[in-house]
């Protein structure tokens, strides 16, 4: 039988919970909003107590620059790790079903072009 990771649980088990953010400042050459996804790791003992953690920790990262304090968006995902975190764990999986092509997913989800990232 498979143990359900979101189950409740006397024994704290690792989660890791995705916050996303709009930016509170814009880059000088930049007009359009910038937004940040953080993923945090949680010890806890439900993915409930994960995410309320997760998130009351991402209302304080906002705020942290008073003169341009960050929006916590308010969507918090949340991952049950199978293992402690090490060399190799999986630490943040989400799965979601679409009808465009590989390129086409990537290009819509992940590599926009507007990313800011620096390419190995």
């Amino acid at each position: 039988m498979t143990q359900d990771p979101f189950a409740l649980s006397q024994d704290p088990r690792w989660y890791a919970v995705r916050c996303v953010f709009e930016k509170g400042w814009l880059p000088d050459d930049q007009d359009d909003s910038v937004y940040e996804e953080r993923i945090t790791l949680w010890r806890a003992t439900s993915v409930e107590e994960a995410v309320a953690r997760a998130e009351a920790e991402a209302r304080t990262y906002a705020a942290a620059i008073p003169d341009a304090p960050d929006r916590y968006l308010g969507l918090a995902q949340a991952f049950a790790l199978f293992d402690g975190p090490a060399d190799g764990a999986e630490v943040f999986s989400l799965l979601r079903a679409s009808t465009l092509p590989a390129d086409a997913y990537l290009d819509a989800f992940f590599d926009t072009g507007a990313e800011r990232l620096r390419t190995l």
